[in-house]
């Protein structure tokens, strides 16, 4: 792969970087009921489009696959707890010496600033649901992040969480890894340019061994 492709890496980051999926499942009291509540907000999310409270279309989904919205609402409680895969730093550290490195997450400022902060990394662009008015896949929240990058589709690699993500980013011209750490079925039938159950691909890729 030419070493100049690219000069910007986006990732998603409540699926991409942190493993907020066992937050949830605890949350919910097994693994079966939160990755219906998980996945039922992921569409719910991905279907919006035009950004709405974040917290509410969290309880929604809860209410959706018959979850508790009172228990449902212990997560924001225990948000602090979120943690990043356990590759995610190692990666993101190597990745940042030689590209930018931004997030496009699907959440509230307040939510999207506190899990970036459970990182022990330093990511020079961020841009959230919140702040762009739409939940991705809408084009805005692609085009925010590279506007503030100052960068463009054909030089960033988007690395994404779910299935919509890929289409979301595919469509904007962006070449796209899915970390599709958890096995999500690819049901948008869009192929990713990777599709890996970990980051360190992207170290490959990206040209830094």
């Amino acid at each position: 792969m030419n070493k100049v492709k690219y000069e910007a890496v986006v990732f998603d980051l409540l699926t991409g970087l942190i493993n907020s999926w066992s937050l949830w499942n605890e949350i919910a009291g097994s693994d079966l009921t939160g990755q219906k509540w998980r996945s039922r907000y992921l569409e719910i999310t991905y279907n919006t489009f035009q950004y709405q409270d974040y917290e509410k279309l969290v309880l929604q989904a809860a209410r959706d696959v018959g979850f508790s919205e009172s228990k449902a609402a212990n997560l924001f409680d225990e948000w602090d707890r979120l943690s990043p895969w356990l590759e995610a730093e190692e990666v993101l550290n190597k990745i940042r010496k030689k590209y930018l490195i931004g997030i496009a997450t699907n959440c509230s400022i307040v939510r999207g600033n506190k899990a970036i902060n459970t990182m022990n990394v330093k990511f020079d662009f961020s841009v959230t649901a919140e702040e762009a008015g739409f939940y991705k896949p809408h084009p805005e929240m692609y085009n925010s992040i590279l506007n503030k990058m100052n960068t463009s589709p054909t030089k960033t690699l988007f690395v994404a969480g779910s299935p919509f993500d890929v289409i979301g980013a595919k469509s904007m011209g962006m070449d796209v890894y899915w970390h599709n750490r958890i096995g999500l079925d690819n049901i948008t039938k869009q192929e990713p340019d990777y599709n890996e159950k970990t980051l360190y691909k992207l170290i490959e890729i990206l040209n830094l061994q």
